[in-house]
Formats: C-alpha cells, sequence, structure tokens
C-alpha cells in the first residue's frame, strides 16, 4: 500500500509541477501579448475555470499526499528518503500551497470583482498593472518551488528503492 501512496504523491506532485511549468512557458506570455482589456478577461476566466475537479485533485492530492507518504517513511526508519519527503512537504505547503492561497488567490479574488464592462481604458490598464505584476512574481516563485519538489520526490523515491531493494 506505502508503493501505492509514494507512486501516487509522486504522479500528483509532477503533474502540479508539470501545470505552473506550462503555464509559465505557454500561457503567461501568451496572455501579456494581449491587451489590458483582452488580458483581464482572459485572466477572470482562467480563474472561474481553474476551479475544477481535475485541477484541485492534483494541487489538494499533493497537499494531502506529501505529509501521508511523509509518515509512511518515518515509520520504515529516520532515513535520506522520509527527510527528502519531509523538506518536499515544507516546501510545497509553504512555497506552493501556501504562496497560491495567500498570494494569487487574493489578486484573483481582487480580479474577480473588477467589473470589466463598466472600466474605462485607464481603468483597466491600473488594474492590470496591480494584478499582473505581483500575480507573475508569485506564480513564477510557485513555479520554481513546484519544479522543486517533483525533484525531491524523485530524489526520495530514488533513496527508497536503493535501500529497501
Amino acid at each position: 500500500m506505502a508503493d501505492l501512496i509514494f507512486l501516487l504523491t509522486a504522479t500528483l506532485t509532477a503533474l502540479t509541477g508539470g501545470f505552473f511549468y506550462a503555464f509559465s512557458c505557454a500561457v503567461n506570455p501568451g496572455l501579456a501579448r494581449l491587451s489590458d482589456g483582452g488580458y483581464l478577461a482572459a485572466m477572470q476566466s482562467i480563474n472561474k475555470e481553474i476551479q475544477n475537479l481535475l485541477f484541485l485533485s492534483s494541487f489538494m492530492g499533493t497537499l494531502l499526499l506529501l505529509p501521508l507518504s511523509t509518515w509512511l517513511e518515518f515509520r520504515v526508519g529516520i532515513t535520506d528518503s522520509f527527510w527528502l519527503l519531509l523538506a518536499t512537504t515544507f516546501v510545497y505547503t509553504i512555497a506552493v500551497f501556501g504562496l497560491t492561497m495567500f498570494g494569487n488567490v487574493p489578486l484573483n479574488e481582487a480580479l474577480d470583482r473588477f467589473n470589466l464592462s463598466s472600466a474605462s481604458a485607464k481603468d483597466m490598464a491600473i488594474q492590470r498593472e496591480k494584478f499582473e505584476i505581483p500575480w507573475n512574481r508569485f506564480h513564477r516563485i510557485r513555479t520554481v518551488a513546484s519544479v522543486l519538489t517533483v525533484m525531491l520526490v524523485i530524489a526520495a523515491l530514488v533513496y527508497r528503492s536503493r535501500t529497501s531493494g
């Protein structure tokens, strides 16, 4: 059973990291080319659509399975794999989940309250600047942290396989 938990943990961690990486590589550069109104409308739409079962399963599943995997490895002993999983849990919880919930989500909620249909071009430019710069900064940090969590989980699995077999 522990092997299945570790496999699911690694898979969900990789899916989340890959999602943020792809967003950084393709979506953000594409959005940056849009007009202020187009950018704001696109982000409002994305922020609504992202609240779906597929994304939330990987994003929240990682948050639940990393501590479980860490605990399962702790039961085996204080191993290199345990320390790597513990580090992964902290990095994901603070720099991916925490930053999303306390950085990106409040910006998304503020953007959702912005009424595009009654906004002037100047209002849209101001709103975009207030949103885009901090949102992208938070996103870059969580993307790097997500990639780091994938690397740490893989390293933990490598160490685990060396010591268990």
